[in-house]
């Protein structure tokens, strides 16, 4: 009888592995995670979020959909919702690599397949290792949870506006509003 061994995966042997086939790979704590693809929904509110996130950053960063980063850099590769960069980080990624540490900003919206377990990992895996702020976006409770590294947390509802880093805000009510 056979046995399998599990072991950890490496960053390098992750790279090397072929596309998902419906969906993508993320690399946590050294485990392959298949992410099933999202739901149309889901994307509308990512196309939401990018759009009021370079209005108001201007020139300040890079605002990114779908951005792939390197917590730490042998076993782990995770992939933001939505993510900003400030300029100077990203001046320094070159083209061929992936950003080292976690986006300025990291914006996760929740779907049906995530667990609490799997978001509070994450937003401690990118408050720990550079994200300046973590944001779970609930479509059904049409609302915004911000944490940030020194453990504080603020929940923004519709009629609200969450302030941004960079300067300036966002109406909540602008990232869940019905498009024409």
């Amino acid at each position: 009888m056979a046995t399998t061994v599990n072991r950890l995966i490496t960053f390098a042997e992750f790279e090397q592995m072929p596309d998902a086939p419906d969906g993508r790979y993320e690399l946590r704590h050294g485990e392959l995670v298949k992410v099933p693809p999202v739901q149309y929904g889901h994307n509308r509110i990512q196309r939401r979020l990018r759009r009021l996130l370079e209005a108001a950053a201007c020139d300040t960063g890079e605002v990114e959909v779908e951005l792939g980063f390197r917590t730490l850099p042998e076993y782990e590769f995770r992939v933001a919702d939505i993510a900003f960069v400030s300029r100077e980080r990203s001046d320094r990624v070159p083209d061929n690599s992936y950003l080292e540490g976690a986006p300025d900003i990291v914006i996760e919206i929740l779907s049906p397949s995530n667990t609490a377990s799997e978001m509070l990992d994450k937003e401690h895996l990118c408050l720990e290792n550079g994200a300046r702020e973590f944001w779970l976006v609930d479509p059904v409770h049409k609302q915004v949870k911000v944490s940030t590294p020194d453990g504080r947390a603020a929940i923004w509802k519709l009629g609200q506006q969450i302030p941004l880093l960079f300067g300036g805000s966002i109406p909540v009510d602008a990232i869940f509003r019905d498009e024409p």
